[in-house]
């Protein structure tokens, strides 16, 4: 994007996600713009005006009225999210709302009996932008496996896992049958969001299995507690179809009805020995084809910025007439609707099966 057409965009919220859409801001100026930033008090908004440099308001009517973003996101708690999105809407004003929409079956209900038919809500769900996962993305829907009929993600939690098994196999709001158990193991716990512990000695962590029964496909959800941080856990993908499967970066397929061939997904990093490029994600190849390409090449962004990144550029172009929606907050409503038919099949001991809901019609 250039400067005159820089995503513009306003946050209701100061807490620690709120900071990573800052931080894209003051990285890349021409490309994002952050018009204000709602906060409670003014002894909090005096805190991030000194930390970013960017006004602070205490409503959002002033926030919209001040100096009109293209859209807004509210990065708040869950139960303040869907009051801040209806504030939003009643205000014509585009909204990009964090995840969850809502924390609940009967908020989520709620929030799209408000606003769904409007248009005007998307969800800040950024995993399946990840350039790892929007490259295997890309090769399930070129058909490289055949049909996708199952995906087993072991990554990240509930909601986000969800959004990622229903587009790897591409399927939509139909009820689906959840079966889940969580187990208990001791693990070492060294790293935090507060940094590392310095202890070593061994925490009571549950792993939650899950089967997501979609008839015609499966996906397995396999999430161990703080697995985002813990580096003795790491993330695992795999999607099989009808003519092969990925696992990770690996892609096994049939060449031809007598020839299996193995085949990887390629990052091309720079930064790394020799290279004096810069330590960046240039792209992600197939067998010679790039399949995916980073768009912020320059800013030196991790993964989950990239992603965050490309989520922003989308909603402000979706604002404009310029891109489809980037994540409708229907999608949004299903993957959370999922995730908490894991949770109740934990309590409950029991398979759960979803029902079709509002936003799928």
């Amino acid at each position: 994007m250039s400067p005159a057409t820089a995503a513009r965009y306003g946050i209701v919220g100061s807490g620690w996600r709120s900071t990573f859409f800052l931080r894209l801001a003051r990285l890349m100026p021409e490309r994002f713009q952050v018009t204000g930033v709602v906060t409670r008090t003014a002894e909090r908004g005096a805190e991030v005006e000194a930390e970013w440099g960017v006004r602070t308001i205490r409503t959002i009517a002033d926030l919209v009225a001040a100096d009109r973003p293209d859209f807004v996101i509210v990065s708040v708690p869950w139960a303040a999210t869907p009051q801040a999105t209806r504030d939003l809407v009643a205000l014509d004003m585009p909204v990009l709302a964090e995840t969850p929409p809502a924390p609940d079956l009967d908020g989520l209900r709620d929030l799209w009996a408000a606003v769904g038919t409007t248009g005007l809500v998307q969800v800040a769900e950024q995993y399946i932008s990840y350039p790892g996962h929007a490259a295997r993305l890309a090769l399930v829907r070129d058909g490289v496996i055949g049909r996708a009929t199952s995906a087993h993600v072991s990554s990240t939690h509930l909601y986000h896992a969800v959004s990622m098994i229903r587009h790897l196999l591409g399927v939509g709001f139909a009820p689906v049958t959840v079966s889940a158990q969580a187990f208990s193991a001791p693990l070492v716990n060294p790293l935090t969001p507060a940094g590392w512990t310095g202890d070593s000695t061994p925490q009571d962590l549950a792993t939650t299995l899950a089967t997501l029964d979609f008839g015609g496909s499966v996906g397995l959800y396999d999430f161990t507690e703080n697995q985002w941080w813990n580096p003795l856990r790491s993330r695992r993908i795999v999607v099989r179809g009808s003519h092969g499967e990925i696992v990770d970066d690996r892609v096994v397929r049939m060449a031809d009805p007598t020839t299996p061939v193995e085949s990887f997904l390629v990052r091309r990093q720079s930064g790394i020995d020799l290279n004096l490029e810069g330590f960046d994600l240039d792209h992600v190849s197939f067998e010679g084809r790039v399949v995916y390409r980073n768009a912020f090449q320059g800013a030196r962004l991790a993964d989950d910025e990239i992603a965050v990144a490309s989520l922003l550029e989308q909603t402000a172009q979706w604002c404009r007439d310029e891109a489809p929606p980037p994540y409708p907050l229907a999608e949004a409503c299903q993957d959370h609707l999922i995730s908490l038919a894991i949770g109740e099949s934990v309590r409950t001991k029991d398979s759960v099966t979803t029902s079709q809901e509002a936003w799928a019609r």
